[in-house]
């Protein structure tokens, strides 16, 4: 039966990081713990949200809430409410009356930082406004659901620990989206915005073309609950491998040996026998979370998703996408694609496997201390570690052959493919989707072209039609090889130029294309009704290029 009541949602709490994790022994009882401070030890702070005046639910996701087992009924519950606009006073036993954050590391491409943290020795970055509230089992399964603009916690930086809502339907629905793309990612459960409580964020006025913000914008403070089995990030394990090496306090190696051990326990416990010497167990982990990492960073590029700032503390331990803030999805095709003003190339939508491999790098280098006097096993940790790219590249070849519906890899007509994609100005998910259908000739896929192209480009696109061709005839069915296409390659794709109204009209109370785009994106690769598809499968208009806070944004959010 349904959970249709809030008493019985309360009775699913299980809270295994609070019971096997160390609190740190600096932190208030009572959760009120929201100013900025050095957290030398410990792996999470009890910290109480602060609540959202006025709080009205804007949307939930129906899918989630059906795997979940929660029935409809919960979206108008009184407490469920409160609990999700941050006010732990509907908490009821056996819930917990506080709420959690973590602190995690930095690490950019491999370098550790510690300037993000205003006490510059990293003892005060984490979870800012990230506020883990509920942990429980549902239908046999472990599952964390956490408030992001939950407000301040000892990690806040000085800053207010809000979210604003144009951010936060941005993150509702693309966590979504990329569930039911097939991509592996957190969840989103419900989205609250206040009625009267505003923040104030730098951004982009009305048709400015400006890289950077150019105003101050009063913004409704809104709260997101996003639901994953974990929230562990690679950063944190960092974390605790930095104070091992730096011997910061005595129970250091503890710590470490315990956030493993509480990873394995909480991602991949299907996967590793825990009657394994706890020294194999880490170079399975290490090995599982390879494999993971590197499918994961294939499928964001197969669906055109760019992450915009893939640090190490925005990779989640588990192997899934987290944390919806600069990303983007390539429309113009462009490998150097990169959404985020603060981002740079190294972050760019090409760039996202050496982003990967970077942070699977500071993933080994945590894991080492562990395995401090076993040569064999720091062996088996340092080939997982160098045969990383070649097993991103294989998967790679893989992901792109897939998408034209070749049985073998083509370096050749792929990279041709992808220069004439560059030369032409074509749309990435439009095209991938028209071949999908194996055209003829090229009148098929001109839709998914930005502008007329000379003849002598037309005359080279031919060429490659036919070369391709060739190929998918060579392997019998083009029926079957069109359906497993369609399979891969999106008929719908995320275009923040349509995202943008969603938000703006949900400002003044309207939910109307909140709802309308969740529709849209449920069943991405399924070609859309005529009137949604007019309005949702086309190019972007030219009033948008170069539009701030459509083709570029800052994380102000």
């Amino acid at each position: 039966m349904p959970i249709t009541t809030f008493a019985e949602f309360a009775q699913r709490a299980d809270y295994s990081l609070l019971e096997e994790l160390q609190a740190d022994p600096q932190a208030t009882v009572d959760g009120r713990d929201h100013r900025p401070r050095q957290v030398f030890s410990g792996h999470y702070v009890p910290v109480a949200p602060t609540p959202l005046p006025e709080p009205e639910l804007l949307a939930h996701s129906s899918d989630l809430f059906a795997e979940l087992g929660l029935g409809a009924a919960l979206v108008g519950d009184e407490q469920f409410v409160q609990l999700f606009s941050g006010d732990m006073g509907a908490a009821v036993l056996p819930m917990r009356p506080y709420g959690w954050a973590t602190g995690y590391a930095l690490s950019i491409y491999g370098a550790e930082y510690t300037q993000q943290c205003p006490f510059g020795t990293g003892n005060g970055y984490g979870d800012g406004r990230a506020i883990s509230v509920f942990e429980g089992l549902f239908h046999g399964s472990r599952w964390e659901l956490q408030l992001k603009g939950g407000g301040p916690t000892p990690y806040c930086r000085g800053a207010d620990g809000r979210a604003v809502l144009r951010s936060s339907v941005r993150e509702f629905l693309a966590q979504e989206y990329m569930h039911a793309l097939g991509v592996p990612t957190s969840r989103s459960l419900t989205l609250v915005s206040s009625r009267s409580e505003t923040v104030r964020r730098p951004w982009y006025t009305a048709h400015s073309s400006s890289f950077d913000p150019d105003v101050l914008v009063d913004n409704l403070a809104a709260i997101t609950t996003r639901v994953a089995p974990s929230f562990l990030r690679v950063g944190q394990l960092e974390l605790f491998a930095r104070r091992v090496r730096r011997d910061a306090h005595p129970g250091a190696m503890g710590e470490l040996h315990q956030i493993v051990l509480h990873l394995i326990a909480r991602n991949y416990r299907s996967e590793i026998d825990p009657e394994l010497p706890f020294t194999d167990q880490v170079v399975v982990l290490a090995a599982l979370f390879r494999t993971r990492l590197i499918a994961l960073v294939a499928d964001w590029m197969r669906v055109g998703y760019c992450q915009g700032n893939f640090n190490s503390d925005n990779c989640a331990a588990g192997g899934y996408t987290l944390d919806y803030g600069p990303f983007g999805f390539c429309e113009l095709f462009d490998p150097l694609f990169q959404p985020w003003t603060g981002g740079g190339e190294h972050f760019c939508f090409f760039n996202q496997p050496q982003a990967a491999e970077a942070n699977y790098q500071m993933f080994w280098t945590a894991l080492q201390p562990l395995l401090a006097g076993n040569a064999e096993a720091l062996d088996r940790l340092d080939t997982l570690r160098d045969g990383f790219a070649a097993a991103m590249q294989l998967q790679l070849e893989a992901m792109w052959a897939g998408k034209l519906g070749l049985d073998r890899y083509d370096p050749e007509l792929v990279n041709a493919l992808f220069e004439l994609m560059v030369r032409t100005k074509v749309d990435y998910t439009i095209l991938f989707r028209r071949l999908s259908e194996i055209p003829e000739d090229l009148s098929t896929i001109q839709d998914s072209v930005y502008g007329p192209s000379p003849e002598a480009l037309d005359a080279r696109w031919a060429e490659w039609l036919q070369r391709w061709l060739q190929q998918v005839d060579a392997q019998g069915d083009r029926q079957a090889t069109s359906e497993a296409m369609k399979r891969l390659n999106p008929a719908v794709t995320w275009r923040e130029w349509l995202i943008a109204p969603a938000y703006e009209l949900a400002e003044r109370g309207d939910t109307s294309l909140i709802r309308e785009l969740q529709t849209v994106f449920s069943r991405p690769y399924e070609a859309l009704p005529s009137e949604l598809a007019a309005k949702y499968d086309r190019l972007r208009p030219p009033t948008f290029f170069y539009a701030g806070g459509i083709t570029h944004y800052s994380c102000s959010s």
